[in-house]
């Protein structure tokens, strides 16, 4: 009869055991959303639902989980943002989310070499040109430092100080990779596309876009890249 007892609290245990651990994994999951939302209307202390949105990129980010989506519920300017993982960032598809950037990058893509990132429906403005001097412009619209591929689709970044989407990644140990499509880069400081990588070759493809009106070159591709360029328009720059 004891022995009985003593079974049966061992069981009790082990259930219990296992519940706490569905109850631990389960907060762990709910952390990070695999989709949030930011709104021109929303709060970062909100916890970035679809009812209850951010205001910023930066404020969704850290509420996101690796792999998953940040979108554009309305038109909104949503801030500077450093992406440190895969993600998708997404400006609408109805409207296009706004970046407006004075003194710094505007997108700043530092994920890991396994990291996939996706930009997509974006306008980023670096002020110059608007009535801003250049020594309160925007230095980059978008920045491609680390990661495995950058994907950036329907996106126009004109008025940075130096660059509308800017790729140097340094050495790693595998090619990354950069596509983009119908991204305008137009009015910048210096080129509308500029790639230049260290000791591992990048592979950038260029599809349907237009450079236009650049201070220095349209597309100008240095050391170690290989690039594809097709059905793209490059005019009224200075190179």
């Amino acid at each position: 009869m004891q022995s009985t007892k003593i079974l049966m609290r061992v069981r009790d245990l082990g259930t219990a055991l296992i519940l706490a651990a569905v109850v631990c994994s389960t907060r762990v999951a709910n952390a990070q959303a695999t989709r949030t939302w930011v709104s021109g209307v929303g709060d970062d202390a909100n916890p970035c639902s679809r009812t209850a949105p951010c205001k910023t990129f930066a404020g969704a980010i850290s509420k996101t989980a690796p792999g998953g989506e940040i979108d554009a519920l309305d038109p909104g300017g949503f801030g500077a943002l450093t992406i440190t993982k895969s993600i998708t960032l997404d400006g609408g598809g109805g409207q296009v989310g706004s970046v407006l950037v004075a003194g710094t990058n505007g997108i700043v893509v530092a994920a890991a070499t396994n990291d996939v990132v996706i930009i997509r429906n974006m306008r980023l403005n670096g002020l110059l040109g608007n009535g801003s001097g250049s020594g309160n412009a925007g230095i980059n619209g978008i920045r491609f430092l680390t990661g495995a591929a950058l994907h950036i689709e329907n996106c126009y970044t004109f008025g940075f100080n130096t660059n509308g989407i800017d790729i140097e990644p340094p050495s790693q140990p595998t090619a990354p990779r950069s596509s983009s499509k119908t991204p305008p880069a137009e009015n910048n400081g210096n080129d509308g596309l500029y790639v230049k990588a260290t000791g591992t070759l990048v592979h950038v493809s260029v599809a349907n876009s237009k450079f236009k009106q650049n201070a220095n070159a349209g597309i100008e591709e240095a050391d170690f890249t290989r690039p594809i360029i097709h059905s793209s328009e490059i005019n009224g720059n200075t190179q």
